[in-house]
């Protein structure tokens, strides 16, 4: 049984098992305050909904626009570490501090750190992620990786509902308790060794925009045109209650699908080093595409919540494999600007589908919402099938 769950792991580093426990740690974190802050605002800070849809929406796109020149500013260094740790740190003593907040507009400054954080350290650490393996194992480092993310997703909720109802501490509580995973993430970065790129980086530090190769940047355009239609996440879990599901219910559904995407994550990974990565992201294509036309079609509540559970296994594969794509097609010395740039594209446009979403979901009906992202998820797989050969890999 030990041998074969090392070779199971083989080919993973040290550094590969500490990357993906800080991303752990860091999603318990975030996803401890992530089903209390509404209710923070609105019954606490007595904010509006909208104020509450201003808050994440500034706060999401923070987060996207500085993954990309995090990634930048880490190539031009070339030093991945110190970035992703004051990235990691900075992020976890935001959480006390929108605990603190007395008015909305204190917590959607803490807020805005706390994502200035989160998107400083995603590039530079998925670029130590990257280089933690040799590139044959790159989409088992990424797998493991996402596992970690995921399962960190999935005991967020369930610690804060632990905290409130078992604990009985108070809500403000919640967000001082945050810093306590922050801050192991932290660590987790910190125990990491870095290795020295050898190829010394010679864009500039803002963009490297024109060093990125051609093949990259057909893969981000197929990637735009996918996540033109992935909304919000919000949208599955209005569309459950709207069927009838309770809250508890909605909550432990929302649970098992984060479980499901972090069981996924790392078979996935693996599996694309053997399969190739095109394939398997035209698979969660697919997995995407059967979910959103099921939630528009149907209202049985048994169906909607086996749909949600489903969805994690276009989660867990699209976040591990995605991310091992984009570090494949880019020369190492720009791995943390081609794995950024990515992060950026898919977050700015799932914050366009939202929006969109949003509007169709008010003034046309909920199923519109789900057709118009299946039509995009179609439209996505085409580009990729398209513009990305099966076997893309670029060598580094």
């Amino acid at each position: 049984m030990a041998g074969r769950t090392q070779r199971y792991f083989a080919g993973l580093s040290r550094d590969t098992f500490l990357l993906a426990l800080s991303s752990l740690f860091a999603d318990i974190s975030t996803e401890m305050l992530y089903p209390v802050l509404p209710v923070f605002l609105t019954q606490v800070l007595h904010a509006s909904g909208s104020i509450v849809g201003l808050v994440d929406g500034f706060a999401q796109a923070t987060q996207n626009i500085v993954q990309g020149f995090s990634g930048a500013v880490a190539d031009r260094l070339q030093r991945r570490k110190p970035v992703a740790l004051a990235g990691y740190l900075l992020a976890a003593l935001a959480k006390p501090l929108m605990g603190l907040a007395t008015v909305w507009e204190a917590l959607f400054a803490a807020r805005l750190i706390d994502r200035i954080g989160a998107g400083m350290r995603s590039a530079p650490r998925d670029a130590l992620v990257a280089s933690s393996v040799a590139e044959a194992d790159r989409g088992k480092a990424f797998g493991l990786e996402g596992l970690g993310d995921n399962t960190g997703a999935f005991l967020g909720p369930l610690v804060a509902l632990v905290l409130l109802y078992g604990v009985h501490v108070e809500l403000r509580s919640v967000f001082y308790l945050a810093l306590i995973p922050g801050l192991l993430a932290t660590l987790m970065v910190w125990l990491v060794g870095e290795k020295r790129v050898e190829v010394a980086a010679k864009a500039k530090i803002d963009v490297n925009w024109r060093r990125l190769p051609a093949r990259y940047w057909k893969y981000l355009l197929a990637t735009a045109v996918f996540t033109a239609g992935a909304s919000s996440n919000a949208f599955l879990i209005l569309r459950t209650r709207d069927a009838g599901v309770s809250l508890e219910v909605t909550i432990l559904i929302y649970a098992a699908f984060n479980l499901v995407a972090a069981l996924v994550s790392y078979p996935a990974g693996a599996l694309s080093d053997r399969l190739g990565r095109r394939n398997l992201l035209l698979a969660a294509f697919a997995v995407f595409l059967v979910t959103y036309f099921g939630f528009a079609l149907t209202g049985n509540i048994t169906l909607i919540g086996a749909l949600f559970v489903l969805y994690g296994l276009y989660q867990g594969i699209f976040r591990a494999v995605g991310k091992a794509l984009a570090a494949d097609l880019v020369p190492s010395d720009l791995r943390a600007s081609g794995v950024g740039w990515y992060s950026t594209t898919v977050g700015l446009m799932q914050l366009v589908a939202s929006v969109v979403a949003g509007l169709l979901w008010d003034r046309i009906g909920h199923s519109a919402a789900f057709y118009f992202g299946a039509i995009f998820a179609a439209a996505g797989a085409l580009a990729l099938m398209i513009l990305v050969p099966a076997n893309a890999r670029q060598a580094n």
